[in-house]
């Protein structure tokens, strides 16, 4: 058994996330030790799948629907293929945005906004701020 303080400690996760994660059906404490949760040792496993899931980009609500009454989570392959063609797009995003920094670093165009590489910049992250935000009006809101 590890109270929050060395749960903390070993984990880097700060006690307070401890408990929005309790909050959140993500972590489970065993009991109080004084005014202190305890949880079993497992716990770290389950700070590394939540660590490892918001890497990979997923949410909290969906971690928590993954991890959610389950020993052993089970996540659908399907899922993690999708996710990890996200991250390739995102990789490619930022490779692109990446080589339009550089560019225009060192671009010789009198200003930024002369530089055609600069102008073609500015329109791919308005675009893809648009893409966000509609996808981000379509996604389900987790209930409270």
């Amino acid at each position: 058994m590890l109270d929050i303080a060395e749960v903390a400690r070993r984990s880097g996760v700060p006690a307070s996330a401890l408990r929005y994660y309790e909050d959140q059906g993500l972590i489970r404490s065993v009991g109080r030790r004084g005014l202190r949760r305890v949880y079993e040792s497992d716990v770290l496993t389950r700070l590394s799948l939540i660590s490892l899931g918001q890497i990979a980009g997923f949410s909290l609500a969906e971690i928590a629907e993954i991890l959610r009454d389950q020993e052993a989570p089970v996540i659908a392959r399907e899922r993690l293929l999708a996710k990890a063609d996200a991250l390739d797009l995102r990789i490619r995003e930022l490779t692109a945005l990446r080589d339009g920094l550089r560019h225009t670093a060192q671009c010789t165009a009198p200003s930024h906004l002369e530089c055609p590489s600069f102008r073609r910049l500015m329109r791919t992250a308005l675009a893809h701020g648009a893409r966000r935000r509609r996808a981000a009006a379509k996604a389900p809101v987790p209930p409270r």
